[in-house]
């Protein structure tokens, strides 16, 4: 399911883009969670921020395989120069950030999203929790247009 609508509100443009998917609770999920956001990213003009969403997209949604039970769904949305990227499972446990040995070869994926991303947060679900975080999201065509001028809005 994926989604546009934009709307032109005084001399700025805002563009809101929406893709959803349903992954299956397999390790395969985490491979495909991160082609789909390279995907979806690309298609929207957002190629500066892939690398970094890829690797958060894919420890939300390993950590989700791990710790949780049932299929997997990723959202990705743009809104007002933010992509916001959720991952919601069955388990309605919040995660927390753990305090991890310099030798210990887990629990660092709560950290890399905390250092990485704008910001994130947690929350529950009517099926157990979604975990997101958000990134700043402007298209190159954005970034390259006078203010005011409206850009063609792929969907």
């Amino acid at each position: 399911m994926s989604g546009i609508l934009t709307a032109v509100t005084g001399r700025r443009q805002t563009t809101c883009r929406t893709a959803s998917w349903w992954l299956s609770p397999d390790l395969g999920s985490v491979r495909a969670a991160r082609r789909l956001t390279r995907g979806k990213l690309a298609d929207w003009g957002l190629d500066d921020q892939v690398e970094t969403a890829e690797l958060l997209v894919s420890e939300l949604v390993g950590n989700a395989l791990e710790h949780a039970y049932g299929p997997v769904r990723l959202s990705l949305s743009t809104e007002d120069g933010l992509l916001r990227c959720e991952v919601e499972d069955g388990n309605p446990d919040l995660p927390h950030m753990r305090v991890v040995d310099a030798d210990a070869e887990s629990g660092r994926g709560l950290f890399l999203v905390d250092t990485l991303s704008c910001c994130w947060g947690a929350e529950r679900t009517a099926r157990g929790k979604a975990i997101w975080f958000e990134l700043p999201a402007f298209a190159r065509a954005e970034i390259d247009s006078p203010i005011g001028a409206l850009t063609p809005v792929a969907a």
